[in-house]
């Protein structure tokens, strides 16, 4: 039986030992619908805005149409998470979606997908951070006891020691503050790059490439890695105040980020044309003040998101190790260990395109397209009639598979001849 709503907070729900009526109100947090949008929009805009320009200049002018494509499906997808939530209330987290759908199996499916992307996303964050550090201070070399450490690694084990206390936080609403500082540095880093096209000679390189089809697959997956954060989402959802407002926090969300992701893809591509590199800001010039600024802006970013994006994460294996050792020392060791362990693995593959790329067809589709589309079929029931949703949900999650396939078949031979 699908599911049907009386008043918004009484539903039935077809569960596996029958026909249950819940009487209950979605579960709130503390969070405004602000402070949300901010975590959201946080999420959502983040490293990707440095790739986008390096899409483009893969796929042509034309492939900023799938840009909107997968903008248009994740923002649904996302209303589909939402969805899964409100039919069962117990729902908490995203692997408590795939388990509602599909048992103990689902959850397992989703755990693992959704815990390895939002891991190789914060060591995204560490490459990036070294990779820009390394080009305003080239040639650094750290000692320490005797060993003699490069500039870039040196530079991504120092990053690593001031992410650490934002990941030791646990209060979402304290979050939104640092995500606020991770939207505003998005924005200035949009602006100096303005001022850098304007006024440092730039100039105006972009060839007339219309669409490039051997490009493509590269694109796609790096416009997919750009909205990897649903796994984020059923943690925002239950965050806030007023969950009821949560699919207006992603409107807003999408649409600013989606404008803001073209805009950079259009403004790079026109500044560097076909040799624009995997992080635009590597193209600036660095003795340049606007260079600098966007260089800078660039850093704070993943600083501000990278404990929103762990945050599920954290909580698994808190979760997992609950029962065994003390709740607070345990905390403790596990969000160290998750940082250093996320520092060792991006010393050890500076490979930041190339890993975006791949994680982007891989896991950003996996978990931002195929499940919420399986996981809202098989929970809501929709799947058993033929009618328009259930077509447009199926042929959501027919492109998100045929994406994965060709993405992560290119992106592996590219990692493969890189090495």
């Amino acid at each position: 039986m699908e599911p049907k709503f009386d008043d918004g907070h009484s539903i039935t729900v077809n569960l596996l030992d029958g026909h249950q009526k819940l009487h209950q109100k979605p579960v709130s947090g503390q969070t405004s619908f602000f402070k949300t949008c901010f975590n959201g929009i946080n999420a959502l805009s983040g490293v990707g805005i440095l790739s986008v320009p390096y899409a483009l200049a893969c796929g042509g002018w034309l492939s900023l149409m799938f840009l909107l494509i997968i903008a248009a499906s994740t923002f649904y997808t996302g209303l589909l998470i939402q969805r899964c939530m409100v039919m069962d209330c117990r729902i908490k987290s995203y692997p408590d979606i795939g388990e509602r759908a599909f048992g103990s199996v689902g959850r397992t499916v989703v755990s693992i997908v959704m815990n390895l992307e939002l891991y190789m996303v914060a060591t995204g964050f560490l490459i990036l951070e070294g990779d820009n550090l390394d080009n305003l201070l080239p040639n650094l070399k750290v000692e320490i006891w005797g060993i003699v450490i490069g500039g870039k690694s040196s530079l991504v084990i120092l990053i690593g020691l001031v992410i650490l206390p934002t990941v030791l936080l646990n209060n979402m609403s304290i979050l939104s503050y640092i995500s606020a500082s991770g939207v505003i540095a998005s924005v200035t880093l949009l602006g100096s790059m303005l001022w850098a096209s304007a006024t440092d000679g730039i100039g105006i390189h972009a060839d007339d490439v219309v669409l490039d089809w051997k490009g493509i697959p590269t694109a796609v997956s790096l416009y997919a890695f750009c909205y990897c954060a649903h796994p984020v989402f059923p943690t925002l959802y239950t965050s806030m105040e007023n969950p009821t407002q949560f699919s207006k926090v992603l409107i807003l969300c999408f649409v600013v980020c989606t404008i803001s992701y073209a805009s950079m893809a259009i403004l790079g591509y026109l500044m560097f044309g076909p040799n624009v590199l995997s992080q635009v800001t590597l193209n600036l010039p660095t003795h340049k003040l606007s260079s600098k600024v966007a260089i800078l802006t660039t850093l704070i970013n993943p600083i501000a998101k990278y404990a929103l994006m762990v945050k599920p994460l954290v909580n698994a294996m808190e979760n997992l190790f609950a029962s065994h050792c003390s709740k607070k020392g345990s905390s403790l060791v596990i969000r160290t260990s998750l940082v250093i362990s996320t520092v060792i693995v991006a010393v050890a593959i500076p490979l930041f395109g190339y890993l975006m790329s791949l994680v982007g067809a891989f896991l950003s589709i996996t978990a931002s397209v195929v499940l919420p589309c399986l996981c809202f079929l098989k929970i809501s029931g929709i799947y058993r009639t033929l009618g328009v949703e259930m077509i447009m949900v199926f042929v959501i999650m027919v492109m998100g598979v045929a994406i994965m396939v060709v993405g992560t078949y290119t992106s592996v031979l590219e990692i493969v001849g890189h090495l």
